[in-house]
This record gives C-alpha cells, structure tokens and sequence, in this order.
C-alpha cells in the first residue's frame, strides 16, 4: 500500500527542515501558510506567511547553534486534508537540553500546506527551553 499522498508531503517537509532546505519547505507552503506555535515564550506566537514562517525556522536554527532534530514518529491523515505529524525534539540551548514529544497538525489545500498547527507534550518545558 503506498504512502498517502498527504503523509508524503508531510515527510517531505520533516527532511526538508532536518536538512536546513527552506527553499524546500517555500514550496512545501502556500505563501499565505500560518504556523502556529504554542507557548509564552520569545518563539511562541502565529507566523503568517511563508518569510515569517521561514525566519521563525531560521531563528530556531540560530537559537540552537544547528543542535535542534527532529525525530518523526509517525504520520497520521484523514484524506480530507489534514495530517499529523509526530516527533520526538531535541535541542540544545544556553546550556539546557530539550527531550520532548510533540506534533504538528497540518491543513493542506490542494498540493500545498496552508496551517500548521503545533502541539508540544510538556508545556512549560518547551517554555523553560526557550525562555
């Protein structure tokens, strides 16, 4: 059985990320794509648009100085143009370590991602971490 094509798109946006190919994710993503980040901290909030959402992903490159993978876990869909995407995070940063679960539901429209809606396991970890 072959892969659904909305869990290969979403693959797809995972390795791009891992490997820092953000002219990939570009046309991974609608331009008016939202990503949406859970938290309080400086790197939590709705990135509109696909420069806000690629500097949001640069930024968290620089914040942790390249030490940031992700693991996929798991891709799940609906056929009605939502997936989710599961992963294990770890990151360094100013000398504090991030090992957490989190996943990011996405709305695709067509062949591309339109919102990408991000969920974290441990809340106030991922604040820690990036506070």
């Amino acid at each position: 059985m072959a892969e659904h094509p909305h869990a290969t798109l979403v693959r797809r946006g995972f390795e791009a990320f891992s490997r820092g190919d953000m002219d990939t994710l570009r046309g991974l993503m609608a331009k008016d794509a939202t990503h949406h980040v859970p938290g309080t901290h400086p790197l939590s909030g709705d990135f509109k648009g696909q420069d806000a959402i690629i500097d949001m992903y640069r930024r968290l490159g620089e914040e942790t100085s390249g030490t940031m993978r992700l693991e996929v876990l798991g891709i799940c869909v609906d056929g009605r143009g939502h997936a989710v995407g599961m992963c294990r995070v770890t990151a360094e940063r100013q000398g504090k370590h991030l090992d957490d679960t989190g996943c990011i539901v996405f709305r695709i429209v067509g062949d591309r991602i339109t919102d990408l809606d991000e969920c974290v396991e441990d809340m106030d970890k991922s604040d820690e971490f990036w506070s």
